[in-house]
């Protein structure tokens, strides 16, 4: 169980890159102006914003991969508090932008935060 805990919480650290990338970098592209259906200008007004949540994303990968890197406990506290940060997150993301983002962020986070506490 400990092995599919951590495949979940790589994947989950990977979507969170994947986020990081969109928002910091592709914003203004099509890749992430479809993400929200934006039009090129609404995108290029949104920018800054855009950027600022892709690298808080990115902390949420980075403690991730610290968690999956660090001994126990601090591995294990490390995994248990980001993964909640992100189902906070996506449950937050879906009551406040999109419905989309329980299922995309909260619910993959969600069932990570399951197998790792499981596996303990």
């Amino acid at each position: 169980m400990e092995t599919v805990a951590n495949v979940l919480v790589g994947l989950v650290a990977a979507l969170h890159v994947y986020i990081l990338v969109l928002e910091m970098f592709l914003w203004q592209s099509r890749p992430g102006r479809a993400l929200h259906g934006f039009a090129p200008d609404l995108a290029r007004a949104t920018a800054p914003l855009a950027a600022n949540q892709g690298l808080y994303n990115g902390f949420l990968a980075a403690g991730l991969l610290w968690g999956l890197a660090a001994a126990d406990p601090t591995g294990f506290a490390a995994r248990v508090f980001f993964l909640s940060c992100v189902v906070v997150a996506g449950v937050f993301g879906a009551v406040t932008a999109h419905r989309r983002i329980l299922v995309a962020q909260a619910l993959p986070g969600a069932l990570a935060l399951a197998a790792v506490l499981i596996a303990r």
